[in-house]
């Protein structure tokens, strides 16, 4: 067995470098580091964290209460594959099959200092399905005006049809200005999602 020194390999033409034969086995040493700068394949596919989103609700949106409501996140941070729907059904469709690691959250507030929330949630919707969910309830010893609920989950997900969307409550006793809080900076009700490599 030979030994090769070199500093650097390029394709002899176009711009495909191949390594090795079908059915050989490459061997990379322990202690040996990658340091990629592109993006790792894998039997032709892509190895990255796309498709990828992040969305946020800019300004308050209104909602009635203790009715459930589609979250609008409407502006995108990022969008790898404009697989997210940001202004009709606020809705990711990955177009890829694969599992995709799914987070939102939302902060809900009453309007009123002076009010007392029952409770507030949030839901994570497979297919229109609820796949997770998380929820504060304060309806035996009621206090507060704002709150944040956080939910994740990871979901399978194939490549055509599966979707996933955000929705939530907030139940009070003071009706007349209840939202889900939307800023510039996306910091406060946000929806994103990625694929696992």
């Amino acid at each position: 067995m030979g030994t090769l020194f070199v500093d650097k390999l390029d394709p002899q033409s176009g711009t495909a470098l191949e390594i090795g034969s079908s059915g050989d086995t490459m061997t990379v040493p322990s202690g040996a580091t990658f340091n990629v700068a592109g993006t790792l394949q894998n039997g032709g596919v892509a190895v990255n964290n796309t498709p990828a989103f992040h969305a946020y609700i800019s300004s308050n949106q209104a909602v009635s209460n203790a009715t459930v409501t589609k979250a609008q996140f409407n502006t995108e941070s990022f969008d790898t594959n404009n697989a997210y729907d940001n202004s009709t059904n606020y809705r990711f469709t990955p177009q890829t099959s694969g599992k995709y690691f799914i987070y939102a959250q939302i902060r809900l507030d009453s309007g009123s200092n002076n009010d007392n929330i029952d409770y507030c949630y949030i839901e994570i919707l497979k297919n229109g399905s609820n796949a997770t969910s998380s929820i504060l309830d304060f309806r035996t010893d009621r206090d507060g005006r704002k709150f944040s609920v956080a939910s994740s989950i990871i979901l399978d997900m194939n490549g055509s049809s599966d979707y996933v969307e955000t929705v939530g409550a907030i139940s009070a006793s003071y009706t007349a200005d209840l939202k889900f809080t939307g800023n510039s900076d996306g910091s406060l009700s946000y929806f994103g999602g990625f694929k696992l490599i």
